[in-house]
């Protein structure tokens, strides 16, 4: 069954970078972000894994962790992070899982159970459905997913302010608009009245009767 948003993030045992980790356990009672890469030694993938290092402070801030993952062994990994660092002068800074046998990637539904359970002998071709980003909540329920083709580097600001929109909306009854960033106007939510808003809000626009647009809550 293929994953959607709300459907439980499947957890799994793997090997890291950084030792054995419990998924569910591992992501503990904050965010996690997993992306997904179709091999080592690729090059727009070697710009993405240091460009997320280079962002990890942004993510700790929203309480996030960020975790990677490879259709190759750990071995593969430890060589691959030196390049990484010489291409993005960003040293990798988060686990990342070896999915030598596929079983990650076939249990995020980003490879058919015909992909076999090796990842030798396997090109980035075979693998480029591998290209997923998801963004799971403290409920280890998903959020968001996105999936890139292999030729387009993922843009991970659109992943921060993604979460910053998940994370706001999760707290109070709104939405964001299209290109919202923080700080920007919300809408207020359907659910609420208009006196509601007014308390919970103050001063709104009524653009439409289903569109109330109102200052960012803080608190």
């Amino acid at each position: 069954m293929s994953l959607r948003i709300n459907h439980t993030a499947p957890d799994f045992t793997a090997e890291t970078t950084e030792g054995t980790i419990h998924f569910h356990d591992w992501i503990g009672n904050g965010w996690a972000v997993l992306f997904s890469h179709p091999k080592d030694f690729t090059p727009i993938c070697t710009t993405e894994l240091g460009t997320m290092a280079g962002l990890k402070p942004e993510f700790d801030k929203r309480n996030a962790k960020i975790i990677g993952i490879s259709v190759d062994p750990i071995e593969s990994h430890q060589k691959w992070k030196g390049d990484i660092q010489t291409a993005t002068g960003h040293k990798v800074n988060y686990p990342m899982i070896g999915d030598k046998d596929l079983k990650v990637a076939k249990l995020y539904d980003m490879l058919p159970a015909s992909a076999g359970d090796s990842s030798e002998g396997r090109t980035p071709a075979d693998n480029q459905t591998v290209r997923s980003v998801f963004v799971i909540g403290p409920d280890k329920k998903i959020k968001l997913v996105l999936t890139y083709p292999m030729t387009t580097g993922r843009n991970f600001q659109e992943i921060l302010r993604a979460i910053d929109s998940i994370q706001l909306t999760a707290k109070f009854p709104v939405s964001t608009p299209a290109d919202w960033k923080p700080g920007e106007d919300i809408v207020i939510a359907g659910s609420v009245s208009d006196e509601d808003a007014k308390a919970k809000f103050g001063a709104f626009e009524k653009v439409l009767p289903y569109l109330r647009k109102a200052k960012q809550p803080t608190a």
